[in-house]
């Protein structure tokens, strides 16, 4: 009973562990990144923030609406409602609501509403750029994890055939064939081999638990999917560095927040501007007043009195600013020096991109020659290496000089996966800046 117990138990917690580690691909990793990340969603409140000042704006157009209602009592001396003074306690209520709108304030409330959707727009690419941040982040996470994967591999199969050769050589040092010298050697390749296959396997863990981290997930939750490493295409190549940047000029949200600041840095302009002109208000409201002398019985009732006392006004109101300690002047001379700064910062933005594109372009090709490079010296590596193991096999050659052999052969191989992963993220940022998704929608 127990034993079936047990073994309900353990299989449970594997369909447990099963339903935990979900098999990812590369487009879910993104997607959920940009779903999950919580700076993305600070920036969506940011603009939802944005949005609520844009309809403030626009709000502000029309006219305000207010209702008061007060109730005093006086001691002593008072007026009455006929008008004249008595000595007597009262106890009054007014009642009023009034209504001002604004006909000219210098144009602040259309400066105001065309700000405030310049800073809607800013907001909407600062969101864009965080976005290609983040995915840009988890395609270079998703690329190490292949990459440490194949390394991982390359270690597996060294460690084999270095167990295969020790088992050998064992067996020709138990013949008597070869001296013990010989399996104390390659007995110590094979723990150098084990040792850099835990490095490998360590490092494999320790990426894909900065990609679990990165997607917010607990450790050992994830598994991403095997993908073919596409270098064949390479037609971002035919490009040159000047045509990537004249596309990423115009798309890229780095330049697009540029260009946004300096129209809202002019919109803050023509505002503080806007404080040099008259204002011009239009104001209306109806009010009235109830009376009651204490102590007397003889007054007039409370409704009849609201309706005595009714009184309505209208009104127009005209300020002219005459002098103002030049503070509007000067609030209009900093709001020119940060405009002047909007377009520094656009002309750098402009500068660091091209600087960017220039050394990734650059980069771009010397990956490419340095995988072409790669690629010929393994498969040169691969002859040498064999043409070793036969010499070794017919004991023409020590065990010091094949283990230089197979060294040669796992470090040509290394940096061939180091440069094909390298060759593939460059091409995906260039491709980036040309406007690309990184992954198909």
């Amino acid at each position: 009973m127990r034993i079936i117990v047990l073994i309900i138990t353990v299989g449970l917690i594997g369909n447990l562990q099963a339903q935990e580690t979900k098999v990812w691909t590369l487009k879910e990793c993104v997607d959920y990144a940009l779903e999950k990340n919580i700076s993305i969603k600070q920036s969506v409140l940011d603009k939802n923030s944005a949005a609520q000042d844009v309809t403030a704006a626009k709000w502000n157009f029309l006219p305000n609406l207010n209702a008061s209602a007060s109730q005093n009592h006086n001691f002593g001396s008072s007026i009455s409602a006929s008008g004249s003074r008595i000595s007597a306690n009262f106890r009054s209520n007014n009642f009023g609501v009034t209504s001002t709108l604004n006909l000219f304030n210098g144009f602040s409330n259309i400066h105001t509403l065309k700000q405030n959707q310049i800073g809607l727009e800013v907001k909407d690419a600062a969101l864009l750029k965080m976005k290609n941040d983040v995915s840009l982040n988890v395609v270079n996470s998703y690329l190490q994890i292949l990459f440490a994967k194949e390394q991982v591999i390359v270690a597996e199969s060294q460690v084999n055939y270095t167990s295969i050769e020790v088992e050998r050589i064992k067996a020709l040092v138990d013949a008597g064939v070869l001296a013990d010298g010989d399996l104390l050697n390659i007995e110590s390749t094979l723990a150098n081999d084990k040792q850099n296959l835990v490095v490998a396997q360590n490092t494999f863990t320790m990426t894909s638990l900065q990609l679990a981290q990165m997607l917010q997930l607990e450790e050992n939750t994830i598994l991403i999917e095997e993908m073919e490493v596409g270098l064949k295409n390479q037609e971002i190549l035919n490009n040159n560095a000047s045509l990537i940047f004249t596309k990423a000029n115009e798309t890229f949200p780095e330049i697009k927040l540029a260009e946004l600041n300096i129209l809202s840095a002019q919109q803050s302009i023509r505002l503080a501007q806007s404080s040099f002109y008259p204002s011009l208000s239009l104001s209306s409201g109806i009010n009235t007043v109830y009376q009651h002398v204490q102590g007397m019985n003889d007054f007039i009732p409370f409704n009849k009195q609201l309706d005595n006392n009714l009184g309505k006004f209208i009104s127009l109101s005209l300020n002219v600013p005459l002098f103002s300690r030049f503070q509007f002047r000067t609030n209009v001379n900093k709001s020119r020096i940060s405009y002047q700064k909007t377009q520094y910062n656009l002309e750098s933005e402009r500068l660091n991109l091209r600087k960017t594109i220039e050394t990734a372009y650059t980069d771009a090709i010397a990956s490419s020659k340095a995988y072409d490079a790669a690629t010929v010296s393994v498969e040169a590596q691969k002859k040498a290496f064999e043409y070793s193991k036969e010499k070794f096999s017919a004991g023409a050659v020590n065990t010091y000089d094949f283990n230089q052999a197979k060294n040669n052969l796992i470090s040509a191989q290394s940096q061939l996966i180091r440069s094909k992963y390298d060759f593939m993220f460059k091409l995906r940022v260039l491709e980036f800046y040309y406007g690309i998704p990184f992954v198909a929608n």
